[in-house]
């Protein structure tokens, strides 16, 4: 006969359940004054054994609480009721799916070992956006866990080749993948008009049911994704995961959706439970309804990236105060649209364009990027000028129409070789405009190897090869990944591309030149009326220093986002130094003869940025010059 269980008195703090060597704890949220209690199931049989009401007198708040002593916690599923009602654990530390949803124990600890915050500075870091089954399911990732975080770890030489230093999971947390309706539960804002009139088109027509695959939606934030795991114990791959990428110098950032519905209170429970229990290094906080004054504020999550669309640096801080470690970062798409406007030859982008090059807050990162999880990959955006979301099952109405993308002479795949070159450059151009602009650089998984997703912008329910990694491209043509794998390296190798602050465009050293200039077919005259598309930026080596103390090179960047070819003065440099094409991505020929102010000219192909350094070569191989 299976032993019955009687509540003893338990503490309210923390929530959810504490599984220690001789009692288990629970404290539950129950704002009610119906019969509340603990469902307790048979692990192996999956049937209800017992229900245990709290206690009226063991409450405090709105908190329900009691222990169970002597519980065998391995034998059992528990979940909350109250009334006829049967609720999974908010808290629960893991989830389990068979007949329904059961909250389940957790016990034993985790040998950490040395780990430790790798607290990277954001001006140093290089983000790398990616879904965790995504990245690996493809049967050509070749890997042996696809589709995991193991399948992650197996990764780490790859991220440390590109030389990223930061991963950024989308929802890695438990959430229903169900969508039996045919409809996520929650929409980003600027779907949710479209999605409507979706709905009212498809009325009375049959749908599929679909899968929610992003997971922006209401979930089990205590718990890592029991099917991203490749055993039964998704707390400890995830552990797993992040020690090793620790270990090889790649911080984890997560990103949290919290709909309007959420409690503020819970939110700050749910991003201190995971940075102390799961050592992440950033939170990217995704929600209407973020209480991010509370959060930015909080002590524990002081040396904790922490990012949102909105940061009202008012309320945060003290005129004159200034945070020990700048933690926080704006992400928004601003950069996004402007910088995809100006790469297709828009007018009237080169002001907005210009400052983007140098914005970086006193305190607090921004992040850049050109795409990311929503709308066209970077192959797309150069591919399609429409969006192609027919497979969603909802007549092509879903997805922003605003996609700012060019497809360079055709819709879609083209067999066409000045097509294809034209999309190549272009792609290169834009990873050049984030990888080289101040701020933290973002990319997202699979640009570098030209994943497309066929021209679908909105891919929240395509579980499958349209939106995995494919990583057989990398075998067929590593031209495009190697040209980010050295960019990203000559953007670490140079500070004077990643520094702490916003550069003013003034010499505040009195070394003769400003920490950034711009200029033109003229050196220090720059065109920038709104019909142009070109512009020099030379950064002073002078205003940055390198881990051995010595004085960065000049930089200079031209930019031509023309359809024509464009000349550009490279400025004299001090002591008679010497210009030097280090790469781009168009033809970039070089005069002898001496422009005005008496520096070089450079004769740049329409659509093309190339990059010189002030003194010597700093390209470790040819791979990055145009053959």
């Amino acid at each position: 006969m299976r032993e019955t269980y009687e509540l003893t008195r338990g503490t309210p703090y923390p929530l959810g359940v504490s599984v220690m060597h001789d009692r288990v704890n629970f404290a539950a949220v129950m704002n009610t004054r119906e019969d509340c209690g603990i469902i307790l199931y048979d692990r192996a049989a999956l049937k209800e054994v017992q229900r245990i009401a709290f206690r009226e007198r063991d409450r405090k708040g709105n908190i329900r609480y009691g222990a169970l002593e002597k519980l065998e916690a391995d034998r059992y599923l528990y979940n909350f009721y109250i009334g006829d009602q049967v609720m999974v654990d908010p808290f629960a530390r893991a989830v389990w799916r068979k007949d329904r949803l059961y909250s389940c124990f957790l016990q034993g600890e985790y040998c950490w070992e040395e780990d430790r915050e790798l607290r990277l500075p954001y001006r140093d870091s290089i983000f790398y956006l990616i879904h965790v089954k995504g990245f690996t399911k493809h049967r050509s990732s070749g890997v042996e866990h696809r589709g995991t975080f193991a399948g992650i770890v197996e990764k780490i030489p790859y991220l440390k080749e590109l030389g990223v230093t930061t991963l950024e999971l989308m929802p890695a947390y438990e959430f229903d993948e169900r969508m039996d309706s045919g409809e996520p539960e929650e929409l980003p804002e600027y779907m949710k008009e479209r999605y409507m009139e979706s709905q009212k088109a498809v009325s009375g027509k049959k749908r599929k049911k679909k899968v929610n695959y992003w997971g922006y939606q209401e979930g089990y934030y205590f718990a890592p994704k029991r099917s991203y795991a490749a055993g039964d114990r998704p707390d400890l791959e995830f552990k797993d995961m992040v020690k090793q990428l620790h270990l090889n110098g790649i911080e984890v950032v997560m990103q949290f959706y919290f709909p309007v519905q959420i409690k503020q209170g819970f939110i700050l429970e749910v991003l201190k439970y995971w940075v102390l229990e799961y050592h992440i290094d950033g939170i990217h906080v995704k929600g209407e309804r973020i209480p991010i004054t509370l959060l930015a504020t909080e002590p524990l999550l002081a040396n904790v990236k922490l990012m949102y669309h909105d940061l009202p640096m008012e309320e945060i801080y003290e005129p004159k105060e200034q945070p020990v470690y700048k933690n926080l970062a704006c992400y928004r798409d601003d950069f996004m649209y402007d910088v995809r406007k100006f790469l297709k030859g828009d007018e009237n982008q080169l002001h907005a364009f210009a400052d983007y090059q140098r914005r970086n807050p006193e305190k607090n990162g921004i992040i850049n990027y050109v795409t990311n999880y929503y709308g066209f990959t970077l192959a797309d955006l150069v591919s399609y000028d429409r969006k192609h979301n027919e497979d969603n099952g909802e007549e092509n109405r879903d997805g922003t129409d605003y996609n700012y993308s060019w497809n360079c002479g055709e819709e879609g795949r083209s067999r066409k070789k000045s097509i294809q070159t034209l999309r190549r450059r272009q792609m290169k151009n834009a990873l050049a405009m984030v990888l080289l602009a101040q701020g933290t650089p973002l990319l997202r998984a699979g640009d570098e190897l030209m994943q497309t997703q066929n021209g679908n912008n909105n891919p929240y329910c395509q579980d499958n090869e349209t939106t995995w990694l494919k990583w057989d491209c990398l075998q067929k043509d590593r031209e495009l990944f190697e040209y980010v794998k050295e960019l990203i390296a000559f953007r670490k190798s140079h500070p004077v591309l990643h520094q702490e602050e916003r550069l003013v465009l003034s010499d505040t050293l009195s070394c003769g030149y400003p920490d950034l200039s711009y200029h033109g077919e003229e050196a220090w005259k720059p065109r920038m009326d709104h019909y142009d598309h070109h512009i020099g930026i030379m950064y002073c080596g002078q205003y940055a220093k390198r881990a051995d103390h010595s004085t960065d090179d000049f930089i200079y960047i031209a930019y031509n986002m023309h359809w024509q070819k464009q000349r550009f003065a490279l400025p004299r440099l001090p002591g008679g130094g010497a210009w030097k094409l280090v790469t781009s991505t168009g033809k970039a020929v070089c005069s002898d003869a001496k422009g005005k102010k008496g520096g070089e000219e450079v004769l740049l192909e329409g659509r093309a940025v190339a990059v010189f350094a002030g003194r010597e070569a700093v390209c470790t191989s040819g791979n990055i010059l145009p053959q």
